[in-house]
């Protein structure tokens, strides 16, 4: 716990083996009252590794998505009784060492939700993320910053905590089992009304950790882009859209 708040990690594993193992290792359990990983269907032996490692592992009978990983996720740490929930990819590509540091901004009521960005600061290319995403990450984080009216450093990152009443507050469930789920749901949030932080996070881009090829790239922003037109959209001119009706 901190500041008397039970914090839950949830891993949305998908062929992980590799990484699980270090990623799991630099998690501060002395402030981490859970560790849930769900396993969507990998072809490697994510699950059994998982299982050795003593994490709540839940398997998906078949592959859902990353979205529906998600989704599985959070409705399981809420089910546990978290106060506050922390995503991170178990694919060592965001540092479990500020886990700390991200929670605090929730745990002690600063924010209702917190992103480690792999923008702020020098760390994205450092960390070899490949040029045409960081051009496509500004570019896209640019133009949703107009549709939404919002400063964020990016909308992209998979390191994120929020805090029990800002899930609560959005139907996460409404959202896709795909990639573009990160966005909807921190679209929903900003939405509602949803206070959310940054801090700098160093990220790994290795062989090993999960990336999307190019053409799911293109197709994640165009997705992008359609969420903060909708935003705009029912903001500003009155239309409505499934996606932030309802809780």
């Amino acid at each position: 716990m901190l500041n008397g708040k039970k914090i839950i990690v949830v891993l949305p594993a998908y062929n992980a083996e590799e990484t699980l193992e270090s990623t799991f290792g630099e998690i501060p359990l002395e402030i981490i009252d859970d560790v849930i990983l769900v396993d969507d269907h990998s072809t490697d032996k994510t699950a059994e590794l998982s299982q050795r490692l003593n994490i709540e592992t839940i398997v998906h009978p078949q592959n859902r998505g990353y979205g529906a990983n998600q989704k599985t996720c959070y409705h399981r740490a809420l089910e546990k009784g978290a106060d506050i929930v922390v995503m991170l990819h178990p694919d060592y590509q965001y540092t479990p060492k500020l886990l700390a540091a991200l929670v605090s901004m929730v745990a002690y009521g600063v924010y209702d939700a917190a992103l480690g960005s792999r923008i702020l600061g020098k760390g994205a290319l450092a960390g070899g993320m490949p040029l045409y995403k960081y051009a496509a990450n500004r570019l896209l984080t640019f133009v949703q910053n107009v549709l939404i009216s919002q400063k964020f450093s990016e909308y992209h990152t998979g390191y994120r905590a929020f805090s029990r009443e800002a899930l609560r507050a959005v139907p996460f469930e409404k959202n896709s089992d795909d990639f573009i789920f990160d966005n909807e749901i921190i679209a929903q949030m900003v939405f509602r009304g949803v206070r959310i932080g940054e801090i700098s996070c160093p990220t790994l881009y290795a062989e090993q950790c999960s990336s999307i090829n190019f053409q799911r790239s293109v197709k994640y922003g165009l997705g992008v882009l359609a969420v903060s037109c909708k935003f705009f959209l029912q903001k500003r001119c009155g239309w409505r859209f499934a996606l932030f009706e309802g809780s």
